[in-house]
Parts: structure tokens; C-alpha cells; sequence
């Protein structure tokens, strides 16, 4: 296994612009993906959440490129507008970071099109987007879909769905049969790999298997209370620690709204990601959770799933999730890069055997405390 970008058959430039982001090794989807999708390979990637299968195409997509050409060569979709943001953002440090004049536009639905059309003329090398909106420009001429090179389809488990897979399908079928098509996601089912594979010719299939490794920067704590009294003690829990950025989880997305207005009830300022939030309505509140505006996030899952925001102090687990790698996930969002993280679970007696579950199995310690006159105390 290659254990340098170089290796890899990265450019100079390229490994320069990771160098200066303090990207030094490649990652195991990076290591493996890189070399072939270089050979211009159909590729299926399955690797967890965090595990950098961003740059694991852009990488190659920057590299194989024709910076000199001003013709539109790479189609990204992607499933949620805070997604594609993420991407654009990654697009747009590496064109920097490498010196490349590497251009692209971040397309999503619900959106002034008008604008987009005019962003359009300048024929950005990488266009980043929802599949319905970039479908309907195809449809007007105004993305050419004779020069694409290369699709990328993220988050394929959810593009490659009942739902989404047609339009996908439609935007595939309007590009050249010898561009080049890949497909990334945490899980993919067995229906989205069939999916995806009828699709490719010949596709690589690269799956890397998760190694759960807990990070030591996080200190993890329980408290036990009735179900009834689970909100009451989140309020209690935020007061006491006054987190400066914090996710709390649920795990039905349903439960969004009534736990963030129980909080803001309480003058919190808080947001739950939820469907049925208008693209700008997130796209605010992820811009006021990530300069500090809000300090609560709630989220499930499913829902938290593509966001990516430093600085996180607290999470909290309002529900136990389900899964003990589920628990690592969430945990996850916090501690990052040297700095330190809290995760704590509000559990009911039954759950505290769940919990106990996960320590033996991450061989980690969750502390129980309780809350008394506004500060956290260890229950001996």
C-alpha cells in the first residue's frame, strides 16, 4: 500500500497544496482510489464519514484536468446544499494551495437560476451540484454535458436511491459513454451497488473497512434520569458546561422541532436541521453555528451526516444511539485536531447496560455525574 502522495502518482503542485493544508499521508480510500482513478477507472468507494473521500477524487479530477481549456470537464453531485458548499470550499483551497487556475460553480435547487445561467458563461472547469438543477441546466444548454470528463456521484447510497437514481441516471446519459463515472459513500447498499455498477463499465469496487479507534481528547460522561426528565437535565447539562459549539442528538428526525423549541423556551440559541428547513434557512443557521452565532445544533444522524464543522465542543446524546459505532460517530464531531471534546449521554436505567456496552467495547471509561446547583459533580 502506497504510503505517500507521491506514490500515488500525485503531481508536485498538488502535494504542495496539501502540504500547506497539513495533509501529509494519504488516507486508506485516498491510498487505494487515487492510482486507479488516475487510470481513468470507473470506481465504487465505500469508506466511513471523515475518512478524506473528498480529496480522494478531487485529487485526481485537479490532476487529469486541462486548466488551459476554458470548457467544463467535471460534474459533482451531491445530496444536500450544505454538501455541496463543503465541496466547493474544498475545490476552491486547492486551487489556491496548488497555484492551479482551476475554476468551478456550486449549483444547488431552489435558487435564482437566472444567476446561476450568468455564473455559467465563464464555463467553470468543476460544477458541484444538486442533481435536479444541474439536470435542467443540461436541458438548456447552459452546463455542457460533450466536455465532461469525469462524474462524481457523492454520497451514492442516497443519489442512487428509489427517489434520486433517475435524475441521476438522465444527467449520465446526456455526457460522452467514455467520460469517467465514481460513486463514494460511508454504507452503500446492495440495491445502490447494482445501481451504480450497471451504470459503469467495468467499475472498481473499493471498500475500506472501518477501523474504530477512539480519540483520547474526548472525555465521556453519562447521566442517568427518568425518560420524562431527559430535557429538563439537557437544560440543566448545557447551563452547567455553557458549551461554545455543540451538537445534541436525537434519533428520529420527527423529535427535531419539539427539542429545539423546548430549548430556545428557554433562550438557547439553537437550530434543528430537519427537512423541511429551506436551503437558505440551513444555510444560515449552518453560517451562524460556524462563526458562533448559535451555540446548539440538533440533529439525527441521518441529518448530520456531510456536515463538517471545527470547533466543536460538546456533543450531546439526548438519545442513546442504537449502534456502539454509531456512539463513536457522534463522539467524533468533537476533540478534533489536538483539542480537547465532552460527549455526554442522558440515558434511562435501561440504557446505562448500552453504555456500559460501549466502554468495554472502545475500552473507554464513561464517567456518571449528575448536576448539583449548577455544576457537573462525579456520582462516586
Amino acid at each position: 500500500m502506497s504510503a505517500t502522495f507521491n506514490e500515488s502518482g500525485i503531481n508536485a503542485n498538488l502535494i504542495e497544496a496539501l502540504n500547506k493544508a497539513g495533509i501529509t499521508e494519504p488516507t486508506d480510500i485516498q491510498t487505494k482510489t487515487i492510482p486507479l482513478a488516475l487510470e481513468n477507472k470507473d470506481i465504487i468507494g465505500e469508506s466511513q464519514t471523515g475518512s478524506g473521500k473528498t480529496l480522494a477524487y478531487l485529487l485526481p479530477i485537479f490532476q487529469r484536468l486541462d486548466a488551459s481549456k476554458k470548457e467544463m470537464q467535471a460534474i459533482i453531485l451531491a445530496p444536500t446544499h450544505e454538501l455541496v458548499m463543503q465541496i466547493e470550499k474544498e475545490i476552491k483551497k486547492l486551487a489556491e494551495n496548488s497555484g492551479l487556475p482551476v475554476t468551478s460553480a456550486a449549483i444547488i435547487g431552489d435558487v435564482n437560476i437566472k444567476r446561476q445561467v450568468e455564473k455559467l458563461r465563464d464555463k467553470q472547469h468543476i460544477i458541484i451540484g444538486s442533481t435536479g438543477r444541474i439536470l435542467e441546466l443540461i436541458k438548456m444548454k447552459k452546463i455542457s454535458a460533450h466536455t465532461i470528463k469525469t462524474i462524481v456521484i457523492d454520497e451514492a447510497d442516497r443519489l442512487l436511491d428509489d427517489k434520486n437514481s433517475a435524475a441521476v441516471k438522465d444527467v449520465i446519459k446526456t455526457t460522452l459513454r467514455d467520460r469517467q463515472l465514481m460513486a463514494f459513500s460511508a454504507t452503500i447498499s446492495e440495491k445502490a451497488l447494482n445501481t451504480a455498477k450497471a451504470l459503469m463499465k467495468e467499475p472498481e469496487f473499493i471498500r475500506v473497512e472501518e477501523k474504530l479507534q477512539v480519540n483520547p481528547d474526548i472525555t465521556h460522561m453519562y447521566v442517568a434520569v427518568e425518560q420524562r426528565d431527559k430535557m429538563e437535565m439537557l437544560r440543566k447539562l448545557v447551563a452547567a458546561e455553557k458549551p461554545k459549539k455543540a451538537i445534541i442528538f436525537i434519533n428520529r428526525s420527527y423529535d427535531t422541532d419539539m427539542t429545539t423549541s423546548k430549548l430556545q423556551h428557554h433562550n438557547f440559541k439553537v437550530y434543528g436541521i430537519h427537512g423541511g428547513a429551506t436551503k437558505e434557512e440551513r444555510k444560515k443557521a449552518m453560517e451562524d453555528f460556524r462563526s458562533g452565532k448559535l451555540q446548539l445544533l440538533v440533529a439525527s444522524d441521518i441529518a448530520a451526516r456531510g456536515l463538517d464543522i471545527t470547533d466543536i465542543t460538546h456533543i450531546f446524546n439526548l438519545d442513546l444511539p442504537v449502534e456502539a459505532k454509531d456512539y463513536l460517530h457522534r463522539v467524533g464531531r468533537t476533540g478534533r485536531a489536538g483539542k480537547k471534546g465532552t460527549a455526554i449521554s442522558i440515558v434511562t436505567e435501561k440504557e446505562v447496560s448500552s453504555l456500559r456496552r460501549y466502554a468495554k467495547e472502545f475500552d473507554i471509561e464513561i464517567q456518571q455525574v449528575d448536576v448539583f446547583k449548577g455544576n457537573i459533580h462525579p456520582v462516586d
